[in-house]
């Protein structure tokens, strides 16, 4: 088992910044990647971004690549994602999700975080 928390989440004014973090524990040596995805209201999970633990290989989605940025701290045991020029366009409930490899689909991933909040005031 792999125990994913999120946190970072809250409010911020468009134009400005977050930082979400992913802490991982448990079996994380059975892990391989880390991703983040969003889900807005009423739509399906879409993918954010994700990363390598050893190596820190990355992929992103080109949408977001510009302002968001997807890091890891492998003696904390932790993912973050940095979030600039946040848009209105952009609230979402963002999660984490541990894979066994690269993947872009939700279904790959293996163990998820209770997600965190992100809204954006105009």
């Amino acid at each position: 088992q792999v125990q994913l928390v999120e946190s970072g989440g809250g409010l911020v004014q468009a134009g400005g910044s977050l930082r979400l973090s992913c802490a991982a524990s448990g079996r994380t040596f059975s892990t391989t990647a880390m991703g983040w995805f969003l889900q807005a209201a009423g739509r399906e999970r879409e993918f954010v971004a994700t990363i390598v633990w050893s190596g820190g290989s990355t992929f992103s989605a080109p949408s977001l690549k510009v302002r968001f940025t997807i890091t890891r701290d492998n003696a904390k045991n932790t993912v973050y994602l940095q979030m600039n020029s946040l848009q209105p366009e952009d609230p979402a409930v963002y999660y984490c999700a541990t894979d066994k490899d690269i993947s872009v689909r939700p279904s790959d991933y293996d163990y998820w975080g209770q997600g965190t909040q992100v809204t954006v005031s105009s």
